[in-house]
C-alpha cells in the first residue's frame, strides 16, 4: 500500500491548462499543440481524485486522450457522446463541469460512478451494464434524422463489451438504416490484440481523409456503370484494407472501418476524428489503448486495478483482528466450487466475464478445462449451461444478480421450463453500496420466485451459503443461491458437504406477539429487534418453496407476522408469504419490510439500509408502531365496555 501511495499524488497537482477548462467549450478554446500537456494534467488529476475517494479508474486512465479528442472535435452537448459501461467516464466528468465534485464520487449525495442523465446534460444516456452504447447512439441518430437535425452522434465501446450479442445486433441494424454515426472501438488489448505501426497509422489517416472518401465514392459511381462494377469496387477496397487492418468483419456488416490507430496520441485522434465527424453513414474507428495508462501498477495488472479503495497516506499496521479476517461470500463460493469439483467430475463452472469478482480464480487454475468464461454474454452463459445439463454435466453459473436480469428469457425458457439441472450462484444480491442502482441486486427474489421448478435460497451467513450451494447442486433441477457482496457475520464454516431439507425454515428465537420471518442476511438485525421486543425470529432460508407449515403455525400463534428481506418488497419473499396466507384464507396482519419501490442511489450499504428503515433500530421501531396500531382498537373497546 505504501508503494501504491507513492505513485499517486498526495496533494492536488498543479494543472494550469486543466484549471482553464471547466466545460468542453473551454477545452475547444485551447490550441491543438496544448492538448498533450492537458492530457498529462488530466491523467494526474484523475489519479489524485481516485486516490482520495476510491473507485474505478483503470478504464478511465486508458481513455484520457480519447475523451479530450472527442470533446475537442465534437460540439458537445449539442453533439451526443454515448459511453458504454461507465467505468471509463471519469475523465469525461472532469471535463464537463464536475471537476471539483469528483471528490464526492460514489458517496451519498455525490457524483455517481457511472453516467447519469439527471446528473449532467453531457451524460446523454445512463449506463452501468455493458454493450448498450451502439443501440442508444443509433436511436439518437435516427431521432435526429427524423427531425432534420444536423447534430452528430458517437458511441464509445470497449473490446470486452463488443463480445455481447446486443452490440452486434445494433451494428447490423445501423448498417441497414445507413445512419450517420460513429462508433469508437476502444481496444485495450484485454480481449482483442492488434499490432500498431507506421503503416497502420498511415492507412488510417488515408481512409479517414476527405480525398480518399471522395475517390472511394467516385470510384463506385464509375464502376457502377460497368457489369459487376459494384462487386469489383467492394472487393478491391476489401482486399486493400484486409492486408493491413482487421476490419473485414465490420466492413461486411456495412461499416466504414478506420484503424487501428494509437489511442494515446491525442493529436492523431483529433486529426482522425475531425475527418470522420462529417462522413455519411456508419463509421467505425478502432483505437488501441492501455488500460491503466500512466499508472504502472494498473498497466501491469489491469484486472486487479480495475478499481481501488481510497488510498491512505500511511499504511495501517495489522491488528490482531486482521489476522482472523472473515472470508467474503465470493470466497466461500470459490472454495465450495473447488471442493465440489474434486468430488464430482461432472461439475463445470460458467461465468460471463465475472471470474475474478465471483471468486473463480482458483477453480480456473485447478480445473481449466472445466472453467468457461464466456465474456460479456449473459444470455449465452445461461443457455450454454442448459445445453451442458442436457448432456449430463452439472453446470454452476456464477453471475451477479444485476447481470442475471439480462438473461431472464433464457432463465425461463431454456432452464426452468425444461427443468434442467443448473445451479445459479448469484453474487452481489441486495444493495451493493457505492456502485449504486445500476449494480444493485434488488429484484432477484421477485423475478426468481415466480418461476416454476425453481428452488430459491437466501443464506443468512457463510456456513449456510456453503450448505445451500450443495443443496442446490444436489437438487437435480434448477436452483439459485443469492448472497450479498462482501463479508458476512463470521460464522464457522463446516467443510463437510451437507444438504439442507428443501423448504424448511429454522426457528432462531421463540417469543410472543410478533414473529419476524427473515429471508437472508438481515437475520442479525431481526435477532436484535427480536431480543428487544421479545418477538419470535425465524430464519426462513428458502424463498421457494416456503415453509408453509411453519407459516401457518406462526400465523395462528402470533398477533403480527413481519417479513424481512434485502430485496424489493414488490413481488419479493414477503409477497410470497402474503399470497400463501391469502390462498388459505388465513387472516393475520402482516408487515412487509424490504427495499422500497424506487431505485436507490449510491452510498455506504449500512447508510442506505438505514435510510430505507432496515437498520435494527428502524426495524424495531416499525414493528412497535404497527403493534400500537393493532392494539389501539382493542384498548378502545375495553374502555367502552367499562
Amino acid at each position: 500500500m505504501a508503494k501504491l501511495f507513492d505513485q499517486i499524488p498526495a496533494r492536488r497537482p498543479d494543472t494550469p491548462y486543466l484549471d482553464r477548462v471547466s466545460t468542453p467549450g473551454d477545452l475547444r478554446k485551447l490550441r491543438e499543440e496544448d492538448l498533450p500537456q492537458l492530457v498529462d494534467e488530466l491523467r494526474e488529476f484523475l489519479l489524485y481524485c481516485v486516490g482520495q475517494t476510491g473507485g474505478h479508474f483503470g478504464a478511465g486512465l486508458g481513455v484520457v486522450e480519447l475523451t479530450v479528442a472527442l470533446h475537442y472535435v465534437y460540439d458537445t452537448p449539442r453533439d451526443q457522446l454515448v459511453w458504454d459501461v461507465g467505468h471509463q467516464t471519469y475523465p469525461h466528468k472532469i471535463l464537463t463541469g464536475r471537476k471539483e465534485q469528483m471528490f464526492s464520487m460514489r458517496q451519498a449525495g455525490g457524483l455517481s460512478g457511472f453516467n447519469k442523465r439527471s446528473e449532467s446534460d453531457y451524460d446523454t444516456f445512463g449506463v452501468g451494464h455493458s454493450s448498450t452504447s451502439i443501440s442508444a447512439a443509433l436511436g439518437m441518430a435516427l431521432g435526429i434524422e427524423a427531425q432534420d437535425g444536423d447534430r452528430r452522434t458517437a458511441a464509445i465501446i470497449g473490446d470486452g463489451a463488443m463480445t455481447a450479442g446486443m452490440a452486434f445486433e445494433a451494428l447490423n441494424h445501423a448498417a441497414h438504416t445507413n445512419a450517420d454515426m460513429l462508433v469508437v472501438l476502444n481496444d485495450n488489448q484485454m480481449s482483442i490484440s492488434h499490432s500498431l505501426g507506421g503503416l497502420n497509422t498511415y492507412f488510417s489517416r488515408v481512409w479517414a481523409s476527405k480525398l480518399y472518401n471522395s475517390l472511394r465514392e467516385g470510384g463506385k459511381t464509375v464502376l457502377s456503370k460497368i457489369p459487376k462494377g459494384w462487386e469489383i469496387a467492394r472487393k478491391t477496397e476489401e482486399y486493400m484494407k484486409g492486408m493491413v487492418a482487421p476490419g473485414t468483419l465490420f466492413e461486411e456488416l456495412g461499416w466504414n472501418y478506420i484503424g487501428p490507430i494509437d489511442g494515446h496520441d491525442v493529436l492523431e485522434l483529433v486529426h482522425t476524428l475531425r475527418n470522420m465527424r462529417d462522413l455519411k453513414g456508419p463509421q467505425l474507428l478502432h483505437i488501441i489503448t492501455t488500460k491503466g495508462k500512466g499508472f504502472a501498477p494498473a498497466e501491469a495488472d489491469p484486472v486487479g486495478y480495475h478499481a481501488i479503495n481510497k488510498i491512505e497516506a500511511k499504511p495501517v499496521a495489522p491488528t490482531s483482528a486482521d489476522t482472523g479476517k472473515k472470508p467474503k461470500y465470493q470466497d466461500v463460493f470459490g472454495q465450495w466450487l473447488c471442493d465440489m469439483a474434486r468430488q464430482d467430475s461432472k461439475l463445470v463452472g460458467i461465468t460471463p466475464a465475472m471470474g475474478e469478482g465471483s471468486g473463480m480464480v482458483e477453480f480456473a487454475r485447478q480445473f481449466p478445462r472445466r472453467y468457461h468464461d464466456v465474456a460479456i454474454a449473459e444470455q449465452h452463459a445461461v443457455t450454454l449451461a442448459a445445453g451442458m445439463a442436457c448432456e449430463g454435466l452439472k453446470p454452476v453459473v456464477a453471475i451477479y444478480s444485476t447481470f442475471l436480469q439480462r438473461a431472464y428469457d433464457q432463465l425461463i425458457h431454456d432452464v426452468a421450463l425444461q427443468n434442467l439441472d443448473v445451479l445459479f450462484a448469484i453474487d452481489r444480491a441486495g444493495l451493493v453500496g457505492e456502485d449504486g442502482a445500476t449494480h444493485a441486486g434488488s429484484f432477484d427474489l421477485s423475478y426468481l420466485r415466480c418461476l416454476p421448478n425453481m428452488v430459491v435460497m437466501a443464506p443468512s451467513d457463510e456456513d449456510q451459503c456453503r450448505k445451500m450451494l450443495y443443496t442446490g447442486y444436489a437438487h437435480g433441477g434448477p436452483a439459485a443461491v443469492r448472497y450479498p457482496r462482501g463479508t458476512g457475520p463470521g460464522a464457522n464454516i463446516a467443510k463437510a458437504m451437507e444438504a439442507l431439507p428443501i423448504g424448511r425454515a429454522k426457528v432462531c428465537r421463540k417469543g410472543r406477539g410478533v414473529a419476524v420471518l427473515s429471508f437472508g442476511v438481515l437475520l442479525d438485525m431481526a435477532m436484535a429487534a427480536g431480543d428487544r421486543l421479545n418477538a419470535s425470529v425465524v430464519d426462513m432460508r428458502f424463498v421457494k418453496p416456503l415453509d408453509q407449515q411453519l407459516i401457518e403455525h406462526l400465523a395462528t400463534t402470533h398477533q403480527l407476522l413481519v417479513t424481512l428481506e434485502d430485496s424489493s418488497v414488490a413481488g419479493g419473499a414477503g409477497s410470497g408469504v402474503n399470497e400463501y396466507l391469502a390462498s388459505k384464507g388465513i387472516l393475520v396482519p402482516v408487515l412487509n419490510l424490504g427495499l422500497p419501490d424506487r431505485f436507490l442511489d449510491h452510498g455506504k450499504r449500512d447508510t442506505l439500509l438505514a435510510n430505507v428503515g432496515l437498520s435494527a433500530e428502524a426495524i424495531e421501531a416499525r414493528i412497535a408502531e404497527r403493534m400500537i396500531l393493532l392494539e389501539g382498537p382493542k384498548r378502545q373497546v375495553s374502555s367502552s365496555q367499562v
